[in-house]
């Protein structure tokens, strides 16, 4: 049970790996594990929204998308023109003593080759999940969302994910708190 112990410690370092590509676009902030979390969430709600999707191996896709990032931390798309990250051998010294390790390396390469229903969703829901945070910067003032929105948008590959978006864009975000609101 240790290399759970472990595995579980090193998932927690999520929580405290902050974000990079939010100094590059001069405002926000968001842990590694804040960004999962919604990515999740999401892939969960898409999981209920098309049918003939598999709902465990998605959600579970979304949450172990960037496991490897609490060994190598983030990266972003300047950064990758530098340097490189060997998420590889994150992820093999990550799992190398769990007894379903091969099943998170799976779930990481499925995702990141991008190739079944199951990936295209998850990595709209991980654009999905940015495109939250910018909305929110964009209705709180920020003035540099609106240039990066346009840049996430195409990077979206589903329906779902498009609507989504679509719906995203349109709502304040606010709106929720705001709706019903009485004194």
């Amino acid at each position: 049970m240790k290399q759970i112990a472990d595995l579980l410690f090193e998932a927690r370092m999520l929580k405290d790996l902050k974000r990079s590509g939010y100094a590059f676009l001069g405002n926000g902030k968001e842990s590694i594990a804040d960004h999962c979390f919604t990515t999740t969430f999401i892939c969960w709600i898409m999981a209920r929204m098309v049918p003939q999707v598999d709902k465990e191996r998605l959600t579970a896709m979304a949450l172990v998308h960037d496991m490897a990032e609490a060994r190598t931390g983030d990266f972003n798309y300047v950064q990758k023109n530098y340097a490189r990250v060997d998420e590889a051998a994150a992820l093999s010294h990550l799992v190398r003593d769990l007894p379903f390790g091969s099943d998170i390396v799976a779930l990481v390469a499925e995702f990141n080759a991008g190739e079944t229903l199951e990936a295209r969703l998850a990595k709209d829901a991980d654009q999905l999940s940015f495109i939250l945070e910018l909305k929110k910067l964009k209705d709180t003032g920020a003035a540099f969302p609106d240039r990066w929105l346009e840049v996430i948008r195409e990077r979206l590959k589903t329906d779902i994910g498009n609507q989504m978006a679509a719906d995203i864009l349109e709502t304040r975000w606010d709106n929720w708190w705001l709706n019903g609101y009485t004194e």
